[in-house]
């Protein structure tokens, strides 16, 4: 059965950080490109950061981009998210993804799907 499970999130201050996993199973995650995406109460889901099969390419949405890093760890069949210097507007449900595809921004494009982790910054 092919499952993703994110964790690591959790409230914190601004200019806090966390750091997300998202643990595959049931499937090789070094043969998918994944991709993070996170959507806020009443807004559309936004792709905030992706990252190719073997790491090598890494893409982030302006918003975060200097204060998040994504990385993979294709061994442990997981990939990460690092968010530093957090601020209000990331507070959001963020959701990894998996794609046979290149990176993108688009979610319609990821083929399988975490259940998400909350992450709220608010002091």
């Amino acid at each position: 059965q092919l499952q993703f499970v994110e964790s690591g999130g959790g409230l914190v201050q601004p200019g806090g950080s966390l750091r997300l996993s998202c643990v595959a199973s049931g499937f090789t995650l070094a043969y998918y490109a994944i991709g993070w995406f996170r959507q806020a109460p009443g807004k559309e889901r936004e792709g905030v950061s992706c990252i190719s099969s073997s790491g090598g390419i890494t893409n982030y949405v302006d918003s975060t981009k200097g204060r998040f890093t994504i990385s993979r760890d294709n061994a442990k069949n997981t990939v990460y998210l690092q968010m530093n210097s957090l601020k209000p507007e990331d507070t959001a449900v963020y959701y990894c993804a998996a794609t046979w595809r290149i990176c993108s921004g688009y979610g319609n494009r990821y083929d399988y799907w975490g259940q998400g982790t909350q992450v709220t910054v608010s002091s």
